[in-house]
């Protein structure tokens, strides 16, 4: 029977892709050496996105040692074809630059896809039951670690320990809700961390209690640091598979480079980030092991060492491994009703959410930052914590004067009315996530009031129109490595089963929201003259659709990318 012909144009495509990966000896995927002036790799006839504005789509690309050599149409670049260069022909399949994922917790991701998967979890005999699978497979004594459970999804109720003792009796279990602020812990994990009914809610956290005063199980926020502190660490051979793992997982997605904000929460040591520096990011790059390019965020308290390493190495490590700056927290996550609000809770007439950092102490570790030349990133999700760290950047800008320092807010995802204008007042890049509102949706009123969560909610085309910089990421693994997701539900807007957009004044088009996962995410971590868009001089970072023209994409969104090159080299598949 006869394929259908956009059906037989893609299945060509991924062979075409596939024969490079089959042809070409293993070496050769990992280094060409330029011959001359001539080009490594042509792509002929296909639909190329360049996110470049001098020239936003092409016919043809040349790549040189990993490199744009040049972009434009296909008689442009014959010249630059010698007896060694291979042309590949993509029988118009769309082309796109690498995606950038703004917001990632890369090696945590990396280990969460081999512990208990907990996302999409929708029922609390499911719950229980994905934990006691989990438990067959473990000795008496052993963890049982995971998360990204969302307790909104089966209709609000918290988890609770007396969920978890009969099942684990004899093994201690924690597990992380999807936003990362909050998690459970059965009895037998609180009774090795010392936690009961007479153990102090620590400085901005709390330890969720029964009405008679008995800890539920829930920790929030700097809570947490009691579980962390007891819980085995994964070795460092774990660590580094789970980078190895994380990267294939991007690479599937067709990420090319990652914003690491590491594995930093509220009350967690700072040590974890510098340790999968020197274990695992520095021992990959010694052994050729990179396979994305990764920006690296260090805790805040720490500004004086990432200054010193910046000093002594440059901001660039090699062009695998950049040096970005600083993280710090301000408030908790909307779903753990710790997000910091102007107003309280809906229900919670005393809750407003939490502030888990000192504005003080955090406006003086940002002064020293920026003084430094370190980018600053920080994180905030309600809005008062959100106006309050534009107030901050203010007297940053104030006492500082004056520079292309390119702040971040991470989430910026309740806004008060007349703060999406502030950003641009000293270029803040608002790091926003917008599979976040897939979840959020359908909880969001019940949290704040239909109101102010009609009004506040990422506001991503109010950010624009105020003259911010919009960065998308994933919070990975608070949602999963999916920017092609990301873009669709920027434009839409529509959580699953719903009918019509939430908020739909604030949907996005096409072109901005790839934007914001390429180039002005870029721009975001201050590597927009190397990657972002394919432009000349920069990496030859790019993916392949199965999409056959350009309003066969704009039309349809693809679910998954065919192929994913850095540097020119097939990565995947």
């Amino acid at each position: 029977m006869a394929l259908p012909a956009q059906s037989a144009a893609l299945l060509a495509a991924a062979v075409a892709i596939a024969a490079i990966a089959f042809l070409l000896p293993p070496s050769s995927r990992l280094s060409w050496t330029p011959r001359g002036r001539f080009a490594d790799m042509i792509l002929a006839n296909a639909t190329i996105y360049t996110a470049d504005p001098a020239r936003p789509f092409a016919g043809a690309m040349a790549v040189r040692a990993g490199r744009v050599l040049r972009v434009g149409t296909y008689e442009s670049v014959t010249e630059l074809k010698g007896r060694h260069t291979y042309e590949l022909n993509l029988s118009g399949n769309v082309v796109l630059p690498g995606f950038i994922d703004s917001h990632v917790h890369f090696i945590d991701g990396g280990l969460q896809l081999a512990r208990v998967p907990l996302r999409g979890v929708r029922s609390k005999d499911d719950f229980i039951n994905r934990v006691k699978e989990a438990v067959r497979d473990k000795h008496p004594g052993q963890w049982i670690l995971g998360g990204g459970w969302n307790n909104d999804v089966w209709g609000g109720d918290f988890p609770a320990a007396a969920w978890l003792d009969d099942i684990s009796p004899d093994n201690p279990v924690w597990l992380s809700r999807m936003d990362g602020h909050m998690g459970i812990a059965n009895s037998l994990a609180m009774k090795i961390a010392g936690i009961d009914r007479s153990t102090n809610d620590p400085i901005g956290g709390t330890i969720m209690r029964t009405a008679e005063g008995e800890p539920t199980g829930l920790l929030v926020d700097t809570a947490m640091k009691l579980m962390f502190d007891v819980f085995d660490k994964a070795s460092i051979h774990e660590r580094r598979e789970a980078l190895l793992r994380a990267s294939r997982h991007a690479l599937m997605r067709g990420v090319t480079t990652v914003v690491d904000v590491g594995s930093y929460f509220p009350g967690a040591s700072s040590k974890k980030t510098w340790q999968d520096f020197s274990d695992v990011y520095e021992w990959a790059h010694s052994m050729q092991k990179m396979m994305i390019r990764v920006c690296l965020f260090f805790p805040m308290p720490t500004w004086s060492r990432v200054s010193d390493l910046i000093a002594e190495n440059g901001r660039s490590l090699s062009q695998w491994i950049h040096l970005g700056g600083v993280k710090a927290f301000l408030d908790g996550s909307l779903g753990s009703s710790s997000a910091l609000f102007h107003e309280p809770y809906e229900g919670d007439p005393g809750n407003y959410g939490l502030q888990v950092t000192d504005i003080d102490s955090l406006l003086n570790q940002t002064l020293e930052s920026d003084k430094s030349g370190l980018q600053v990133a920080i994180h905030a999700i309600g809005d008062k914590a959100n106006d309050m760290l534009l107030d901050m950047f203010d007297k940053v800008v104030d006492l500082n004067g004056v520079k292309d320092r390119r702040f971040r807010i991470e989430h910026a995802q309740h806004l008060s009315p007349g703060a999406a204008n502030r950003f641009s007042k000293h270029g803040t890049i608002a790091s926003v996530q917008p599979d976040h509102l897939l979840d959020d949706a359908d909880f969001a009123a019940k949290k704040i009031g239909f109101e102010r969560a009609e009004r506040s909610s990422y506001t991503f085309r109010s950010l624009l129109a105020g003259g911010a910089q919009l960065a998308f990421g994933s919070d990975w693994p608070v949602s999963d490595i999916n920017p092609l997701k990301a873009i669709q539900t920027a434009m839409s807007r529509k959580p699953p089963g719903w009918e019509v957009p939430w908020i739909p004044i604030e949907r996005l088009s096409l072109d901005e929201s790839l934007k914001a996962h390429t180039i002005s995410a870029a721009y975001a971590c201050f590597l927009d003259h190397a990657a972002g868009s394919l432009s000349q001089g920069k990496y030859a970072d790019f993916v392949v659709l199965p999409s056959t023209s350009w309003e066969d994409f704009a039309g349809d969104l693809p679910a998954h990318v065919l192929a994913t090159y850095v540097s020119g080299k097939l990565a995947y598949p």
